[in-house]
């Protein structure tokens, strides 16, 4: 008997079963819990600083009022359910570096001159019969011609060459449901890195969108094969280092766990 399927596929889990089909399995497929990690709690924390500033009129968009924002997130995210559990080594360190997030998103782009339609925009269509594609983007806007936008904040490591396209995916998929779902695709993606700070823009095109199409529906096919056979295989890695799951793998010493 097979294993169930996954309603949904996000850009995270089509990263996630690239990666690795082992931690896929144990995230989406039995849903074991991951323990909060500082970087995550960080970006959540900024991405909800910069939600607020959007939140607010153009004039208004100042770097005093940012922080401001970033002020009255922390009761939001740091006391919330996902992270109340997480112990910093050192609070003092953790804000100050969440503050200089939050100075350098201010030498990226100009926040008075954003049209923002949409914040933390949930969008949803369907794949196939089985499955929707879901992604929540950052921020959603219009350029100087009306065009759409999508832009997805960034806290963590500018990648390298050889990464830079599979992390573009993520946008591309955003562009591919802001296609299915408005009828209209995005003039420009951009990932906005605020700790270097970088910006990593790219066009959508017909070719990008039936190739994320393409890419996507192949990554459905395989996740359908293991959940069928339950054949979720390990892939060891540099990322093993940072994995919640690596007591449980098999590449380490540890039993897979049954579903």
């Amino acid at each position: 008997m097979g294993l169930e399927l996954p309603a949904s596929l996000s850009p995270s889990k089509v990263v996630a079963f690239r990666d690795c089909a082992l931690a896929f399995k144990y995230a989406v497929i039995d849903r074991l819990p991951e323990p909060p990690s500082s970087p995550a709690a960080k970006g959540t924390l900024v991405h909800r600083a910069l939600e607020l500033l959007y939140g607010r009129e153009p004039a208004e968009r100042t770097l005093d009022h940012a922080l401001d924002d970033l002020a009255r997130s922390w009761d939001d995210v740091m006391l919330g359910e996902e992270y109340a559990g997480l112990v910093l080594d050192d609070e003092a360190a953790f804000r100050a570096s969440a503050e200089e997030l939050v100075r350098r998103y201010f030498q990226l782009e100009d926040p008075t001159t954003i049209r923002p339609i949409g914040l933390e925009l949930f969008l949803s269509t369907p794949l196939n019969d089985s499955v929707h594609l879901r992604g929540i983007i950052d921020r959603l806007e219009l350029d100087e011609d009306g065009e759409l936008v999508v832009t997805d904040y960034k806290t963590g490591k500018v990648p390298g060459e050889r990464f830079e396209q599979g992390r573009l995916t993520g946008v591309h998929f955003y562009a591919y449901l802001c296609e299915k779902l408005f009828g209209r695709r995005p003039a420009r993606i951009q990932l906005l890195y605020l700790g270097e700070p970088v910006a990593i823009i790219a066009t959508p095109s017909e070719q990008s969108t039936r190739g994320l199409e393409r890419k996507v529906g192949a990554i459905w096919s395989a996740i359908e094969r293991a959940c069928e056979r339950d054949d979720f295989r390990p892939k060891p890695g540099t990322l093993c280092t940072w994995c919640a799951f690596r007591d449980h793998c098999p590449a380490f010493g540890g039993s897979a766990l049954a579903s």
